[in-house]
């Protein structure tokens, strides 16, 4: 059964007025009941979670409480990991992505990943953009891949600092640049989801503080999903927050809210710093 819900279009509402309206009100992600074990032990528990568009939701909690294996829930990535077994049903407009029809590679085209470390490929800046979009058939010529290039990093925020050196390793951009590199190289496949799994816990405040300014900015375009242990970024960067403790998702809801007014005690005494 299609468990997502199903829109009934405002007819005053047209064009991108009705795009944000149907962003801010119907889930672009909806998991019902996500579980995951490894060599069966369980951990994470039965998460129930909307994730909606256009806007940046933040999960937060103390390490090894299971924040990150669930976003790996959504495109995935736990796949790859012997012994790893994901229950529950993950909809992305209307589709159980954990369904065999699914192809996980395709996903992964749709829900891209910007990992904890940079990670740059053994490449130059502009192959590290432009190995995407060749290997998915996304362009025609060298003109379109230049394009797609150019778009990608100028949306990433660093076309100005590479436009130069494009043919210059991935690898030799400083540590925040090599992220936004990474960032760049996940939209440039033209994702609609973007997972984030602490893409700042390796950089300075000043490195950090871009990269938080690109989140900001690529919302707009973008349903994104950030693991964070930093809860003042979760509160700049985010719409909503979703607190993880020992595998259980204990609470979710907008950000402002879960920061100043959280229903549950065990998120209260996290944002307070009584354990954690």
């Amino acid at each position: 059964m299609d468990t997502t819900a199903q829109t009934d279009h405002d007819p005053a509402l047209t064009g991108e007025g009705a795009d944000k309206a149907q962003a801010l009100v119907y889930p672009r992600i909806d998991c019902k009941d996500v579980s995951v074990f490894y060599s069966g032990k369980q951990a994470v528990f039965d998460v129930s979670l909307p994730v909606y568009d256009r806007s940046v939701t933040a999960l937060i909690g103390p390490s090894g409480c299971g924040k990150s294996t669930f976003l790996r829930c959504l495109n995935r990535m736990n796949d790859t990991i012997d012994g790893a077994k994901v229950t529950g049903e993950i909809f992305m407009d209307g589709e159980n992505i954990n369904s065999p029809e699914v192809d996980p590679v395709l996903l992964r085209s749709r829900v891209g990943m910007v990992f904890q470390k940079p990670n740059p490929f053994p490449k130059s800046i502009y192959d590290n953009i432009a190995y995407g979009p060749r290997i998915h058939g996304l362009v025609e010529d060298r003109q379109e891949l230049d394009a797609i290039v150019e778009k990608s990093l100028r949306r990433a925020g660093l076309w100005q600092e590479v436009k130069d050196r494009l043919a210059q390793p991935g690898t030799s951009l400083s540590g925040g640049q090599q992220q936004r590199l990474c960032i760049a190289r996940a939209i440039a496949v033209r994702p609609e989801v973007i997972l984030m799994d602490e893409p700042c816990s390796s950089l300075d405040p000043i490195a950090t503080a871009r990269i938080e300014e690109l989140i900001d900015e690529l919302r707009k375009r973008y349903c994104i999903v950030i693991v964070t242990h930093s809860m003042q970024q979760a509160a700049r960067v985010s719409q909503r927050t979703a607190f993880f403790h020992l595998g259980h998702l204990v609470e979710m809801g907008d950000t402002d809210q879960i920061f100043t007014s959280p229903r549950e005690r065990r998120t209260e005494d996290y944002i307070t710093g009584r354990f954690g």
